[in-house]
């Protein structure tokens, strides 16, 4: 014989489990693959966040690929390589490509011989990088920055040439899309602008 008790326990035993099964299938469903839209706007995410940029200069930078003659996918990661943050980090002057950007802005760092404060500058062949004489007198930075990653042992790309006794990098040519480890599909990004 039940009592009211068993039986009203028994009933919400049996509520839960209905409870549990419509959470499992709402789990599934969230589980979707992305769409094609979501893909490209991932990618784009991505290669913004990589190079620490904002819509807005990224948008910039688009423009400015889509209007040179090549391949506008390849265009744009070329012109991201060569901002001048980009290509403090490459020359393994920091650890990160923020940190150059700080670096940069703090006014340690010349362009040809001349004082920069901006990080987006995109640099050409022959140009010269160095670090200001006067912040290498700074302890803190050189030997906790500067010292410490040239001691990773970290190749520079070919594109780029290093003298570290100088602290001085030279763009020698301008890097091809080959020249770029990272996983990019830049076709997703253009295909997501050109909507």
């Amino acid at each position: 014989m039940i009592n009211k008790k068993q039986k009203v326990s028994s009933q919400k035993g049996s509520s839960n489990n209905k409870e549990n099964v419509k959470k499992d299938s709402s789990s599934i469903s969230q589980v979707r693959k992305s769409s094609e839209y979501g893909r490209q706007l991932a990618e784009k995410q991505r290669v913004k966040e990589m190079y620490g940029m904002r819509e807005a200069q990224f948008k910039v930078f688009f423009s400015r690929a889509k209007k040179s003659k090549s391949d506008t996918g390849s265009s744009l990661l070329v012109l991201l390589e060569r901002r001048l943050d980009n290509v403090l980090f490459r020359l393994k002057f920091t650890k990160t490509r923020l940190q150059s950007r700080k670096i940069i802005v703090h006014g340690h760092v010349s362009l040809n011989g001349k004082r920069v404060y901006s990080p987006s500058i995109v640099v050409e062949v022959g140009d010269i990088i160095t670090i200001m004489p006067k912040s290498l007198e700074k302890k803190g930075l050189t030997e906790e920055i500067f010292n410490k990653q040239f001691a990773t042992g970290t190749k520079v790309p070919e594109w780029l040439e290093l003298d570290k006794s100088k602290y001085e990098g030279r763009v020698l040519r301008l890097p091809a899309r080959s020249d770029i480890q990272a996983a990019i599909n830049e076709n997703f990004i253009v295909e997501l602008y050109s909507k």
